[in-house]
């Protein structure tokens, strides 16, 4: 083998580790992600139970039922609504009819919560939530500019 082929296959093999590396860097950020969904998204995309996700609306009304630890209650963005099923303390500022995000998986249509994020003040909504909300012309702007 000449000095070129040695330094070619050297090269070669170079980036076929640097391609490789890559492949597994990004298959990893890939997994590590938590995408955001409405309700209404979450209707029309199949997500299976292993995804962990965001979901995020408003708490309906006359939804939430406590029962020792678990918590149950409807999120909806007005067109669409989502069960949840929560184990756990719920934030102080946790209300029917405020904004709240909630991270976990889908499981049967039930989204099974592992932790419920709850807006802080009356004038404060998550961004993605508004967002939706803004999609399915259900946004008060003057409420939210207060």
């Amino acid at each position: 083998m000449t000095r070129k082929q040695r330094r070619l296959n050297f090269v070669l093999l170079g980036m076929l580790a640097l391609g490789a590396a890559t492949a597994l860097v990004l298959t990893a950020f890939n997994d590590s992600l938590v995408y955001f969904y409405s309700p209404s998204d979450l209707k029309e995309r199949q997500i299976g139970p292993e995804r962990r996700l965001r979901l995020g609306g408003l708490v309906e009304e006359g939804s939430v039922k406590r029962d020792g630890q678990t918590i149950r209650f409807v999120v909806t963005d007005t067109a669409a609504t989502v069960a949840v099923v929560y184990n756990g303390q719920l934030p102080d500022l946790f209300r029917e009819g405020q904004g709240v995000v909630a991270e976990g998986r889908l499981d049967n249509g039930v989204f099974q919560a592992a932790e419920v994020l709850a807006k802080h003040d009356e004038n404060y909504m998550p961004k993605e939530v508004a967002d939706a909300l803004k999609k399915q012309g259900h946004w008060q702007e003057e409420k939210s500019a207060k």
